[in-house]
């Protein structure tokens, strides 16, 4: 059996698939019109990416705790928790920077003729678990250190 020669036809995309105009423009002296089409809002990828690296940056800190506080008596707590709060406190001014970012693309958004973003609160979300993981972490050494010179007696 042989295959056709041509491919079969592609189906239209259904009534809520297609464009749809938002309003129409004569020009002047002729019989035509521009047609402006609607475009969907779309979400700020700047505010996901916030709002990953600030829950990174959480998940991080905790880490910091965990190694902080059961390295404490073995001596390496305070240096493996100071390993893993560099990356967090990275992270979550990451988060923070990126959010900022997206806060303003978000404002500066909608204005005719260009893409509107959205996506508000997942930026203010990033920038808050970014803040909190850098919060969290920067204690958590400050708790793991505190343990490992109260168990060795310097």
């Amino acid at each position: 059996m042989t295959q056709p020669p041509y491919a079969p036809p592609v189906p239209p995309p259904p009534p809520s698939g297609r464009w749809q105009p938002e309003r129409v423009d004569a020009i002047p002296g002729t019989e035509f019109g521009l047609v402006q089409l609607k475009v969907p809002p779309v979400t700020s990828g700047l505010a996901i990416g916030s709002l990953i690296a600030g829950i990174g940056a959480v998940l991080v800190s905790l880490l910091v705790l965990c190694f902080g506080v059961s390295g404490a008596s073995g001596g390496w707590g305070g240096l493996v928790a100071g390993a893993f709060t560099l990356p967090a406190v990275l992270g979550g001014g990451g988060a923070i920077a990126v959010g900022l970012a997206a806060r303003r693309q978000i404002r500066r958004s909608g204005r005719t003729g260009q893409v509107r973003f959205t996506g508000g609160g997942v930026a203010v979300a990033g920038i808050s678990c970014g803040a909190a993981g850098v919060g969290i972490a920067l204690a958590c050494l400050a708790l793991a250190l505190v343990l490992q010179m109260s168990s060795t007696g310097a």
